[in-house]
């Protein structure tokens, strides 16, 4: 595509823009905006827009190596908008994570294609997730590279991060039992791996005193061939962080509780329509859950 054409385009969006005012900016807007909103990213906002899933997109909630996430308004309330940045995304880092996916083992190794099954790959994993009965954001729709979820706070303010919770042994004993059931009910019932987990990517609920797992693009299958790998690697990372509190439990105890089956479990089986990944096209499954709402 020309130049031309390209800023073509843009200015019919900003005209867009300033009549339909779906964007409420501030500094951290602003400061994303070069970045993050290039015409096929404003084309599709203004898509979700026109279906009501967004009315109105807020501040920036968090910048990552790979996406930016704004806070938004529409007709499922409060929601977090995931963008991930298709020019300036470190998608080489995810390789590891969906080339040897048994769910994303046939796409192509395009920057595009591989940015667009990774967010995907969140949906999918969200929705496995709540099932499981682990806190976490409720998926409401995905399209090429932008996520649509349940907003983890309240009234526009996010839950602070694990990191940032002051907190004493007995809270800190709560939270740790709670983070060890989610990696538990995860394995167990979805059959995934966080594969980052860490004190940056658990919010916590201050109010109701619970954990809520975020971040879940890279999570893989048990049958993922370094899945066994990530698990450890989660499992320290929960480690060090509460080890401060007087917590110390061995990686193999640890180990053993993820891995145990509980009567209550309920296994969720994989969906055939929900893995069925085509990253070159995936506004299929967006038309597909838009009209189930």
């Amino acid at each position: 595509m020309s130049q031309k054409k390209i800023d073509k385009q843009m200015k019919q969006i900003e005209d867009k823009r300033a009549k339909g005012r779906i964007f409420k900016k501030d500094s951290s807007f602003l400061k994303a905006e070069e970045n993050v909103f290039d015409v096929p990213t404003l084309k599709l906002l203004y898509s979700f827009a026109n279906k009501g899933i967004i009315s109105e997109l807020g501040g920036s909630i968090s910048t990552g190596k790979e996406a930016n996430v704004f806070y938004a308004t529409g007709n499922e309330g409060e929601v977090a908008v995931k963008i991930y940045r298709i020019n300036s995304s470190t998608f080489k880092a995810m390789d590891p994570y969906i080339l040897k996916d048994p769910r994303f083992t046939h796409i192509r190794h395009s920057r595009k294609d591989i940015i667009f099954a990774w967010t995907q790959k969140e949906y999918q994993n969200l929705l496995r997730i709540n099932k499981a009965g682990i806190r976490a954001p409720r998926p409401v729709t995905f399209d090429r590279n932008i996520l649509v979820m349940e907003f983890m706070g309240e009234n526009g303010i996010a839950y602070p991060s694990l990191k940032d919770v002051k907190m004493d042994d007995e809270d800190a004993r709560l939270f740790y039992d709670q983070i060890i059931e989610n990696m538990r009910r995860m394995y167990v019932r979805a059959s995934l791996v966080h594969a980052d987990l860490s004190e940056y990517n658990i919010l916590i609920d201050i109010e109701n005193e619970e954990a809520v797992i975020i971040d879940v693009g890279q999570a893989v299958t048990l049958n993922h061939p370094n899945a066994r790998e990530f698990l450890t690697r989660d499992i320290e990372n929960i480690k060090r962080f509460f080890k401060k509190y007087g917590i110390d439990e061995g990686t193999k105890e640890i180990a053993e509780r993820i891995k145990q089956k509980k009567e209550e479990d309920t296994i969720i089986e994989p969906d055939p329509e929900e893995d069925a990944v085509d990253a070159g096209n995936n506004e299929k499954t967006n038309e597909k859950e838009t009209k189930e709402e």
